[in-house]
């Protein structure tokens, strides 16, 4: 006679539904959120491998801030090689997303984009260049000058 609920054909579902709910709940109250940001908050932008360098470089020299938010770039895995990997780059993406933190995301301008309707579709800006440090500069100026409000909402109309 089966136990229901011990099986773990029965428990994945409701692993995925506890997983997505949380998520949700997570989402709904990070820097997106209609609040803002408090003073001192630490803010995420997502980097991709070939421009994390020069945004780190610009973000050190900046001290890790913009106004009164820290800043913290993430580094991505690069795709493999010469040719794109789809895997790795929506992955990269995804991984933006589910950060609650996250402001923006910094990729080179390679057309097409596979990463950007990912991104974009969280309301989170896309910084496109050749120049880590140019996007980080940019970014860092967004931040700075934005208003009261999501802060991520600001970052992504002062870019767009």
């Amino acid at each position: 006679m089966a136990r229901w609920g011990t099986h773990a054909s029965c428990l994945l579902p409701k692993v995925a539904l506890v997983t997505a709910i949380g998520a949700l709940l997570v989402a709904g109250v990070g820097c997106g959120a209609e609040e803002g940001v408090a003073a001192g908050a630490t803010v995420a932008v997502y980097v991709e491998a070939p421009l994390c360098a020069g945004a780190k470089r610009e973000l050190v020299g900046e001290g890790s801030r913009a106004g009164s938010v820290r800043v913290r770039a993430v580094c991505l895995a690069a795709a493999d090689g010469n040719r794109e990997n789809l895997a790795t780059i929506g992955a990269n993406a995804r991984r933006a997303t589910e950060d609650s933190a996250t402001v923006a995301y910094l990729e080179p301008p390679v057309t097409p984009s596979f990463s950007r309707p990912i991104v974009e579709a969280a309301n989170i800006a896309v910084v496109r260049s050749d120049s880590g440090q140019a996007a980080m500069k940019r970014l860092l100026d967004a931040i700075g000058e934005a208003g009261s409000g999501s802060l991520r909402d600001s970052v992504r109309e002062a870019l767009g």
